[in-house]
């Protein structure tokens, strides 16, 4: 990968959910009856607010259509992203409760989920707005799933270039044969698609992902990009829609994979904008047209950002300088 440059002058909108992921360990001490204190963490989390996190980290001007309460919950959530630079838009802090994912963890580790979700969407407004993401349960969740609809039909209006990641959630969403129509009316109005080959494993069942991304890439995306895990990526152009390029891991030693897909999200949008493939009319029609190596730089990036996030603990993507010295540091002879 090249040295990261300076981030481009390109606002971004990031549209959807945001909230704390509780994580319920169990008794504080081994041994202690049902009734004992139990050890309980609370994180920030969400797709869409992963993803405006690292973007602004990566150093864009980032503004971030949520919903959040005035509770504890909404607090820690709006600190973690206004510390580094999102901006919440109008409306996003409401008098309710914030939503909250709780996982409560067996001795052997495994996790039980239980979601308490509220999504609605405010008003929103694209004045100067470059460029337009959002995905997961922002897309699929009553009644706020509507506004994030109608944001990308308005999107693709005033000439801003829109991103999608489906990031689907079978737990809390309905059948495959239910969502799939709605994920595919995403991808229409999308300029680019990033999706995991389980995303699409559980959408197509039975279908290859790769005869699945040539299909969407010809509903009308510029590039369609799938995470393969330990096997790196593949995307896919609209200009070339039968090729596959292919981008390969970093190595890097895995604390956890939490937040992962999303740094790649945010890695991959941050080389497309910096190529100016994204963020305007132009930029759409230069996206259409690009070539392989601008392309696989981006991939490229994409894979770096998610990689040192898979180094330390938790959805913490890195900052432009810290992606800078990693791979400054691969550079080395």
């Amino acid at each position: 990968m090249a040295a990261v440059p300076p981030p481009v002058n390109a606002p971004v909108l990031v549209v959807g959910e945001s909230l704390v992921d509780v994580v319920d360990r169990g008794p504080a001490q081994q041994g202690s009856a049902s009734g004992a204190e139990r050890r309980v963490d609370r994180h920030p989390g969400g797709s869409p607010a992963n993803v405006a996190l690292g973007l602004a980290r990566l150093g864009y001007d980032v503004r971030f259509a949520t919903r959040l309460g005035r509770d504890e919950d909404g607090r820690l959530v709006r600190e973690h992203l206004e510390s580094d630079g999102v901006r919440l838009t109008e409306g996003s802090v409401v008098d309710a409760a914030t939503s909250t994912a709780t996982a409560t963890l067996d001795a052997g580790g495994a996790a039980t989920y239980v979601f308490d979700l509220h999504w609605d969407l405010p008003e929103v407004h694209l004045a100067g707005v470059a460029h337009l993401h959002t995905g997961s349960i922002a897309a699929t969740l009553a009644p706020g799933a509507a506004r994030v609809h109608a944001a990308f039909a308005a999107a693709a209006r005033a000439g801003a270039t829109t991103s999608y990641d489906p990031n689907m959630r079978p737990r809390i969403m309905g059948s495959p044969d239910e969502e799939r129509a709605g994920v595919e009316r995403l991808v229409a109005a999308s300029d680019v698609v990033k999706a995991s080959d389980e995303d699409l494993a559980w959408l197509y069942p039975g279908e290859s992902a790769d005869d699945v991304v040539r299909r969407w890439v010809r509903l009308g995306p510029g590039l369609v990009v799938v995470t393969r895990g330990e096997q790196g990526a593949t995307a896919t152009r609209a200009s070339q829609p039968d090729e596959l390029l292919a981008v390969a891991p970093r190595p890097v030693q895995v604390v956890d994979t939490v937040g992962a897909g999303d740094a790649f999200m945010s890695g991959l949008l941050s080389g497309l904008l910096d190529a100016g493939l994204l963020g305007g009319p132009r930029a759409r029609q230069a996206l259409r047209a690009a070539d392989t190596e601008q392309v696989h730089e981006a991939l490229s990036r994409a894979v770096w950002t998610s990689s040192v996030t898979c180094g330390r603990a938790g959805a913490q993507p890195p900052t432009r300088h810290e992606l800078e010295g990693a791979t400054a540091h691969h550079r080395l002879p």
